[in-house]
């Protein structure tokens, strides 16, 4: 067992493409979206761009978390790429930490017609998802989405996770 976690397996028995993906940089985005007076969102990082005309961006995607339905079935969202000090938001919209009232109680977030923006994050992205029914790559869903605007604030650099820590 290791020092540092005392449930952690020692490295041998750890699963070891869990292991390659932890010492890969990740970006750190929550797509959000909303209908109706309903919001939800999920923290995502494993996300692409794929340039092109269209753009899209290209997400692996947990098909039971509470927001995939919603975007699903309205076809919108806004990726939100976190900031520097926006890892609580992350752990939050990944269900891994408290958010009293619901995870949008957790930073300040305004109203877009593709779902909630979330202030001071470094970038957003509005999508539209292209296919209701993605396959599968792995234990996830290979959702591929055209990107229809994108806003940058140029003074923040986005927040990454790597090796269980955000940088």
């Amino acid at each position: 067992m290791s020092a540092a976690h005392p449930f952690l397996p020692p490295p041998g028995l750890r699963n070891q493409a869990r292991r390659l993906r932890g010492r890969l940089p990740a970006p750190v985005t929550v797509w959000t979206s909303a209908v109706d007076g309903r919001r939800d969102g999920w923290t995502i990082s494993s996300v692409l761009v794929a340039d092109g005309e269209p753009a899209e961006l290209v997400a692996l995607v947990d098909e039971d978390c509470d927001w995939w339905p919603l975007f699903r079935g309205t076809g919108l969202a806004t990726v939100n790429v976190l900031g520097p000090g926006q890892g609580w938001v992350s752990d939050v919209f990944a269900r891994l930490a408290p958010s009293p009232g619901g995870p949008f109680r957790t930073g300040t977030w305004a109203d877009d017609p593709h779902g909630p923006r979330l202030e001071g994050a470094a970038a957003w992205a509005a999508v539209r998802l292209i296919d209701a029914e993605p396959p599968h790559a792995g234990w996830g869903l290979l959702v591929r989405s055209v990107i229809e605007r994108i806003d940058f604030a140029e003074d923040v650099p986005p927040l990454r996770h790597q090796d269980g820590h955000y940088r």
